[in-house]
Order: C-alpha cells, then structure tokens, then sequence
C-alpha cells in the first residue's frame, strides 16, 4: 500500500474515532441524568465545554474531507500517487495535531496552534491541486 492510501484510511478512521467518542459522550450525558433528553445540537452547544470542542474537532474533519479527501481519492484514481506521497503523512500530522489541540484546549495559543495546522493542510492540498492541474493540463 502506499502513502496516499495509508493516509486516506487513517483520515477516515481518524474522524470515525472522533465519531464514536461523541456518540459515548452523549449516550454518557444521557444515561447519568447530566443532559435531559435525547436531541442534541449539530454544533455541540448545548453541551459543556469539552463535549462542544469534541463536537467540532469531528465536524471539522468531515468539513475538511471534501478537499483532502478528494484530491487523495482523484490521485489514487488517475495512479498520481507519485505527486501525493511524498506529503501525505506530513498531512495527516496536521490533520491529527490540528483536532487534538482542539480538544485539549481553546487559549489562545492553542487558536493559533490549530491554524497553523490547517494552514500545513491547506498548503500541502494547494501544492497537490497545482501539480495535478499541471500533470492533466
């Protein structure tokens, strides 16, 4: 397998992670009696703090897997793997660091940890779009 595969598997499996520790956050609000009823708000809102933070380092994976995930999948389509591997783990780092420091903290430093994170991401992506676009063109 190679590193543009790796990578979009752990993303995936990344923000299952993240998806199945806000369902146990939220079945455990319920169950103890912490949260009444069973609707919760998309944006996480309603819940304390972590549970808001945990709410968003998921959606935020989804948000960002359009453009991750897909110029990961249209060069695994085209076998231009050539051009995504060589970042791809530098990538998925990002992607990591940037959802865990969601969830430790919201200081301001941390604010700008996770830009930095995202600004990996979304450069590595730009870089990757340009070389496809230049690969087709």
């Amino acid at each position: 397998m190679n590193a543009s595969i790796i990578v979009l598997l752990g993303y995936i499996s990344w923000t299952l992670v993240l998806l199945l520790a806000l369902a146990f956050y939220r079945t455990y609000l319920s169950q103890s009696g912490k949260f009444k009823g069973l609707k919760f708000q998309a944006d996480g809102s309603d819940v304390p703090e972590f549970g808001n933070r945990l709410t968003r380092a998921q959606a935020n994976c989804v948000e960002c897997f359009s453009f991750i995930g897909g110029v990961l999948l249209l060069a695994i389509a085209t076998d231009s793997t050539a051009i995504t591997n060589g970042l791809a783990y530098i990538l998925l780092a990002a992607r990591l660091g940037q959802s865990i420091v969601h969830l430790v903290s919201t200081t301001n430093i941390a604010i700008q940890a996770r830009f930095v994170f995202f600004l990996i991401q979304f450069g590595i992506v730009i870089y990757w779009v340009l070389t496809l676009f230049t690969k087709f063109l």
